[in-house]
C-alpha cells in the first residue's frame, strides 16, 4: 500500500473522482475503477522496480496537467501523405471519420466493444494499463476484412494541444490482408500528459506496415503501449520515430504465436534539451520457426537521455526460432547519456538468437575529412549523423512514405544540430 504520494500521483486519484462523464461502453465503471484501484495501490513506478529503474518516473513526473472534459478546440491537421484516409483524434475525442469501403471503422466511445487484452493487466508495474483504463475517453476501432489489399495509407492521428487525455486505438486485420497504418502523436509546446494503448491483432497470412512518428511539445509526457499479436504467417514490421517530446515512455509488447510469424522493429529516438525517451520491449516467440528483427538507434543531444530494455523471450514450443535485438547510440554531447538493457529468455535448444549494443561519438577523422571537401562543421555534423540513421527507414519499400520520413529527419536535424 502506497502511503507518501507525490504531487502528481494526488492529481491522477483527484482527477478520477470528477470523472464520471467518461464513456462506458469503452470501459464499464467497474473495470475503470479496479485500475485506479491498482493505481492507489502501487502509484507510479520508481527505479526501485527492475522495468523501470531507467526511467524514475516518481520522481520525473512531478506534476500533471489538468483534466478537462473539454475537447472542443483543436482541429485534425493535414494528412501527412497527399490520400492518406484520416482517423483523427484531437483532445481525447474522435472528430473525424473518413470512409474507407474494405475497412470498419468506428469511434470506441460510440459503439460497445471488448476491453482490450493489456488493459485488463493492472500487475505493479503496468502503470500504463491503470491509468489508461481509468481514464481512456475515445479511440478508433479499425477492422480490415479478409484478402484486402489497401493502396490507400490509414493514418491516425491523435493530436493533443495541452491538458490531458487517454486514448485507444484496437485494430485488426483479417486472413491474407495488407495494410499500411500511419500513427502520429502530436502536440504544441504546452504542458500536456496522455496516456495511449494499441492493441493489435494479425490474422493468418496477414501483413501490415505501422509507422509511429511523434512530434510533440517539449512540456509533453506520454505514456504508450503498442501490443500485437500475430498468427500463423503474420508479418508486421514497425518503424518508430521519437523526434520531438520531453518525457516518453514506449512499450512494445509482441507475442508471435502462429509458426512463420515474422516481426521487425526500425525505432529512431531524436532526443534534444531535457528530453527522456524510454523504449522498453518484450517480443515472445511462442510457435515454431518464427523470426524477428529489432534494430534501435538513439541520437542524444545537450542533455537528453535515452533508454532502451530489450527481451527477447523463446518458448519450449518456439523451437526454430530466429531473433536478433541491436541498440546502437549516438552521444552528441558531454552531458546527454544513453542506457542499454538487452536480454535473452531462452527455454528452446534449437534456435539461433543473438543480441548487443553499442555507445559511440562522432569520428573526428570522418567529421575532418567532410570539412576538407568544403562542408562547414555543422553540415559534416549532420550527414555523419543523417547516415547513422537513414538505414533504418530505407528498405521500407514504399518511397513515398520513405521521402516523407526523411522529411521528418531532415526538419529534426536542421533545428538541433
Amino acid at each position: 500500500m502506497l502511503i507518501d504520494r507525490t504531487q502528481a500521483e494526488e492529481a491522477i486519484i483527484e482527477n478520477f473522482l470528477n470523472s464520471d462523464s467518461l464513456p462506458n461502453l469503452l470501459f464499464p465503471r467497474e473495470m475503470r475503477e479496479a485500475a485506479m484501484a491498482a493505481f492507489k495501490e502501487h502509484g507510479f513506478p520508481s527505479r526501485k522496480r527492475e522495468s523501470w529503474h531507467y526511467t524514475d518516473l516518481r520522481n520525473k513526473l512531478t506534476r500533471i496537467s489538468s483534466y478537462s472534459d473539454d475537447h472542443n478546440d483543436g482541429r485534425p491537421i493535414l494528412p501527412l501523405i497527399l490520400g492518406n484516409v484520416l482517423f483523427s483524434v484531437v483532445n481525447g475525442k474522435a472528430v473525424s471519420n473518413s470512409v474507407l469501403p474494405p475497412v470498419f471503422c468506428t469511434p470506441l466511445a460510440l459503439s460497445p466493444s471488448r476491453a482490450l487484452n493489456i488493459l485488463r493487466d493492472f500487475s505493479i508495474t503496468n502503470v500504463i494499463s491503470q491509468v489508461n483504463t481509468a481514464f481512456a475517453s475515445d479511440g478508433w476501432r479499425i477492422n480490415v476484412q479478409k484478402d484486402v489489399f489497401l493502396d490507400n495509407i490509414i493514418e491516425i492521428q491523435n493530436l493533443q494541444n495541452g491538458g490531458q487525455s487517454h486514448t485507444c486505438f484496437s485494430v485488426s486485420v483479417a486472413e491474407d490482408s495488407r495494410a499500411t497504418i500511419l500513427e502520429r502523436q502530436l502536440g504544441d509546446d504546452q504542458e500536456s500528459f496522455l496516456s495511449s494503448v494499441s492493441d493489435i491483432d494479425l490474422a493468418e497470412g496477414a501483413e501490415v506496415l505501422w509507422i509511429i512518428i511523434r512530434e510533440r511539445g517539449i512540456l509533453s509526457t506520454e505514456l504508450n503501449r503498442f501490443y500485437a499479436r500475430l498468427d500463423k504467417g503474420a508479418r508486421l514490421k514497425l518503424v518508430i520515430i521519437n523526434a520531438g517530446l520531453h518525457l516518453l515512455r514506449q512499450e512494445v509488447h509482441i507475442d508471435l504465436n502462429g509458426s512463420r510469424s515474422d516481426f521487425q522493429l526500425r525505432c529512431i529516438n531524436l532526443l534534444s534539451g531535457e528530453s527522456h525517451a524510454d523504449t522498453t520491449m518484450k517480443i515472445r516467440h511462442f510457435a515454431r520457426s518464427t523470426t524477428s528483427k529489432e534494430m534501435i538507434r538513439n541520437i542524444a543531444t545537450d542533455t537528453s537521455c535515452g533508454v532502451f530494455q530489450g527481451m527477447v523471450q523463446v518458448l519450449p514450443t518456439g523451437q526454430k526460432t530466429d531473433a536478433k535485438m541491436l541498440c546502437q547510440s549516438l552521444i552528441l554531447s558531454k552531458d546527454a547519456e544513453c542506457h542499454a538493457k538487452p536480454e535473452l529468455d531462452i527455454f528452446a535448444d534449437d534456435i539461433l538468437c543473438g543480441h548487443g549494443a553499442t555507445f559511440s561519438t562522432i569520428d573526428r577523422n570522418q567529421l575532418f575529412y567532410l570539412m576538407t571537401r568544403g562542408l562547414t562543421f555543422v553540415q559534416a555534423k549532420a550527414v555523419l549523423v543523417k547516415c547513422f540513421i537513414k538505414e533504418q527507414i530505407e528498405g521500407i519499400g514504399q518511397e513515398d512514405i520513405e521521402k516523407a520520413l526523411h522529411g521528418v529527419l531532415d526538419h529534426w536535424l536542421f533545428l538541433h544540430l
